[in-house]
């Protein structure tokens, strides 16, 4: 199975990101990999989160905890992308020799942009419903995970989706919500089961929560904490993560 698209673009743009695997798999620890490729703690749980999550399979296997801050290490498929990416140097050395103008980069900088979305869930479609005007897309995420998002006909259309057409779903950490194991979630959302990985508690305002669903994708959440307080929810802790059909947002490679 070969490296999706977007993966690919994502490692090319970003070569920091590839340094820290090469890290981890020299050091065995998040912590330690962060200092040696040049980024925080923080920056360095959001980029193999980043990573884990637009792979096929998670790149990085991880153990949360301890003085050193979690071990680390490569998966096999972490390590393929290490081999790859050597290729892709490759290629894109070829692309700048190739470029007839310093234009050209621009308008491929352009094409490929960012997202302020903070979770970013590789996924294919399965199957297309329509209602009206939307259509319900069913996506299926690694290990047989699924979701739901709910995007107008013409969007549908406009980004020629059809069953086993590869896509990431955009969820902003807003977006979510987190609930106890035991309470109901709200008719028609999307409702996966997690662990609390970790909580990224703020000076003012809500905190951050990563939360770790069985496929090895993460999701990063924003709750107050006197709601994870009432809730019972901390680290180590099972969670439901509800958001609804509308509020996933669907992008396709280029």
């Amino acid at each position: 199975m070969s490296l999706p698209t977007l993966l690919s673009q994502h490692i090319v743009r970003r070569p920091q990101r590839i340094a820290l695997l090469q890290h981890i798999a020299e050091q065995g620890s998040i912590t330690r990999a962060a200092k040696a490729a040049g980024l925080s703690y923080k920056a360095a749980w959001d980029a193999i989160d980043e990573l884990n999550n637009l792979a096929q399979k998670p790149l990085v296997e991880r153990s949360v905890g301890g003085k050193g801050g979690g071990g680390a290490k490569l998966s096999e498929e972490g390590q393929r992308v290490l081999r790859l990416y050597q290729k892709l140097q490759v290629l894109q050395a070829q692309v700048l020799e190739a470029a007839e103008d310093a234009s050209d980069l621009d308008l491929l900088g352009r094409l490929m942009l960012r997202t302020s979305a903070r979770n970013q869930l590789h996924g294919k479609v399965a199957a297309i419903e329509s209602q009206g005007r939307n259509d319900r897309i069913r996506l299926e995420l690694a290990e047989g995970l699924s979701i739901d998002a709910q995007i107008t006909h013409d969007s549908t259309l406009r980004l020629e989706l059809q069953s086993g057409t590869e896509v990431v779903a955009l969820i902003k950490a807003g977006w979510l919500e987190l609930l106890a194991v035991d309470q109901a979630a709200t008719p028609g959302n999307n409702c996966l089961n997690g662990t609390i990985e970790e909580i990224l508690d703020a000076e003012d305002g809500p905190s951050e929560v990563r939360i770790g669903l069985p496929n090895g994708q993460t999701l990063c959440a924003l709750a107050e904490p006197l709601h994870l307080r009432t809730s019972g929810l901390g680290v180590g802790q099972p969670v439901l993560v509800q958001f609804a059909p509308s509020n996933v947002l669907l992008g396709t490679p280029l």
